[in-house]
């Protein structure tokens, strides 16, 4: 069982939403059509992919876990979209898949293997193609009142070393230059949406359990407390059962 197998059915209601106009943005900048093809590794409960799906004509789903693939397959059934899902790492993928004009990955870069992940790259965007490496998170200019003491309890019940390799993942996104320094690729813009939302305190304390850190795998025997001790905090800041959150939705786009 892979790490995220227990976050599966929390992830997809729970994480920070990318909201339609982000997916608009990007494929606009982009310049998608019924023409274009997709290809989302790490695709999890499909976020990403099928977000995208009204933009594209053809979109492939890859990803190391089973639970997330069975959530995206129940997503693309749900909204009645057409979903090709590949079990498997994107530095695994067999050399007759051909070739994408855009592949994206969300959160997943830092779990993948940096040469075998640039080679394949290489072979999986098209030559006027592009990589968009996406997330959404809260944001963390000071908007969000309730965050710097949720991520702390996150924090203080996480396993130290999950934390630790949660904090070089957010560092590898963020540094795209090292990661792509030496490849064909090189950043060349940023597309960034800004939303907000209301999210109840239930959801948002349930939404500690979607991340590897402080999944229910990995906060073990201690989730019902650590649950408790986020929601405690969260009472505070909400109005009528609810937070408003503000939410940065972006993705940097890769080329040739």
């Amino acid at each position: 069982m892979g790490r995220f197998a227990s976050t599966a059915s929390f992830y997809e209601h729970l994480r920070p939403p990318y909201p339609s106009e982000f997916f608009r943005s990007v494929a606009h900048k982009l310049g998608l059509s019924r023409h274009s093809s997709l290809i989302d590794l790490g695709t999890g409960p499909g976020l990403l992919a099928l977000g995208f799906a009204p933009y594209v004509g053809r979109i492939v789903g890859v990803d190391p876990e089973p639970a997330m693939l069975d959530a995206a397959r129940r997503a693309a059934a749900s909204a009645g979209q057409a979903l090709t899902l590949i079990e498997g790492k994107s530095e695994t993928l067999t050399h007759d898949i051909g070739n994408f004009d855009v592949v994206t990955i969300g959160r997943a870069l830092h779990w993948m293997d940096r040469e075998p992940t640039l080679a394949r790259l290489d072979r999986l965007v098209a030559h006027d193609g592009a990589i968009a490496i996406c997330a959404s998170f809260s944001a963390t200019d000071g908007s969000n009142a309730w965050l710097d003491g949720y991520n702390e309890i996150r924090r203080r019940w996480s396993p130290a070393r999950l934390w630790e390799e949660a904090g070089r993942g957010t560092r590898t996104h963020r540094d795209l230059p090292t990661f792509f320094r030496g490849s064909a690729f090189a950043p060349t813009e940023l597309v960034a949406v800004e939303t907000s939302h209301a999210v109840s305190v239930q959801d948002l304390t349930q939404r500690v359990l979607t991340y590897s850190s402080s999944s229910p795998e990995a906060l073990g025997d201690n989730v019902g407390v650590a649950l408790r001790d986020v929601e405690n905090h969260l009472v505070s800041f909400h109005h009528d059962g609810a937070i408003t959150e503000t939410i940065v939705s972006m993705a940097e786009i890769v080329k040739r």
